[in-house]
């Protein structure tokens, strides 16, 4: 660095000797001058170097200064960025716990609100109503056949039951069917309008036989329309007799009825119906239930369960395929009394149904 500065020093003092030399002509003439001239340049060189370096000694303490002042600087960004992160941190959990209040605020006003609904029922809400029991039913409104299970425990299986009857007869399995005996003989009877029906007790010993089993019959009743179907098809009326075997197990005949010609035995049971409700009527003739079948003895045949309360299954059910016959003016007198009394068709689910060939 300081050969550079002599050099510069030099190099001034040079320019300003060529500036300052004569012209050729006057060279010769003046030459000792020129040489004091030298050597005084040489003087000033000398003197310039120790100026020269005085000046770079001056400015190295101003360079540091500056490195310190970068430093500085540098540490007070640094500390500047990390007091704005610290801010920006603070700023996040304040919004953060505000949120978080303002959600647990609003929880608890819903469980408020639920809470004051929930009070506010059990002051306006009526009081569970009680199971509701009756031995009452009929054939329409609230005591009609959708409601029969409900109405009494002990029916329960007339909404709940997989056995039910009637049913649509449809789809059976024509096979050899063991033909019904028959042992039906002039009886006794009598009759009662209990309310739902016409029915008719028979005294004892008539009997129908079948799957080498007797049952015998204990009483007779009617439907209007029939509750049994074939293939979709109704009938006007239907009379189902039922019987019962020495072990309880129950068989019910069900003879349709078409109109047609009178029936003696029908107009028999007619001719003796009590004036009242419930009041049991008991003539002194005989009937002859055989009256009631048909002459072709083909039949259809179920497991099923009576068709009013309560409904009880496991009752094997014969129906007869050929209709039997009664007057307009019989039928027309029972619509009378019951123009509606039959249960709607109940599903089969699944049931095997045999009919004759």
């Amino acid at each position: 660095m300081r050969n550079l500065v002599a050099f510069f020093a030099c190099t001034l003092a040079i320019s300003t000797a060529s500036a300052n030399d004569p012209p050729a002509s006057a060279k010769a003439a003046s030459s000792a001058p020129s040489a004091s001239k030298a050597a005084a340049a040489k003087t000033a060189a000398s003197k310039a170097e120790p100026v020269k370096l005085a000046a770079l000694d001056n400015a190295k303490p101003a360079a540091a200064p500056s490195a310190k002042a970068a430093a500085a600087q540098a540490l007070s960004e640094a500390d500047a960025e990390a007091e704005l992160s610290a801010k920006i941190a603070a700023r996040l959990a304040v919004m953060r716990a505000n949120q978080a209040a303002r959600v647990a605020a609003a929880a608890r006003a819903k469980k408020a609100t639920v809470t004051r609904r929930e009070a506010v029922a059990a002051i306006t809400q009526p009081p569970p109503a009680r199971p509701f029991h009756s031995d009452t039913w009929s054939y329409e409104g609230e005591t009609g056949p959708a409601n029969w299970g409900k109405i009494n425990a002990a029916w329960s299986k007339c909404g709940t039951g997989t056995r039910q009857s009637p049913i649509d007869l449809r789809d059976g399995m024509k096979v050899d069917l063991e033909q019904i005996g028959f042992d039906y003989k002039p009886s006794g009877f009598n009759v009662v309008d209990n309310g739902h029906t016409v029915q008719v007790t028979v005294g004892g010993g008539n009997f129908l036989t079948v799957q080498n089993r007797s049952y015998e019959l204990i009483q007779f009743h009617f439907h209007r329309p029939s509750e049994e179907r074939v293939n979709g098809k109704g009938f006007e009326m239907v009379v189902h007799l039922l019987h019962k075997d020495p072990e309880g197990r129950l068989a019910m005949l069900a003879v349709l009825l078409e109109r047609g010609k009178g029936n003696n035995t029908i107009q028999t049971v007619w001719n003796n119906l009590p004036l009242e409700k419930l009041d049991v009527v008991s003539p002194n003739v005989v009937l002859d239930v055989a009256e009631l079948l048909p002459q072709r003895r083909d039949y259809y045949t179920f497991m099923g369960s009576m068709t009013t309360p309560p409904c009880n299954e496991g009752v094997l059910w014969l129906v007869m395929k050929q209709p039997m016959q009664a007057s307009p003016a019989q039928m027309a007198l029972f619509s009378r009394m019951y123009p509606l009394n039959a249960r709607p068709v109940q599903a089969s689910s699944g049931r095997m149904i045999k009919e004759s060939n």
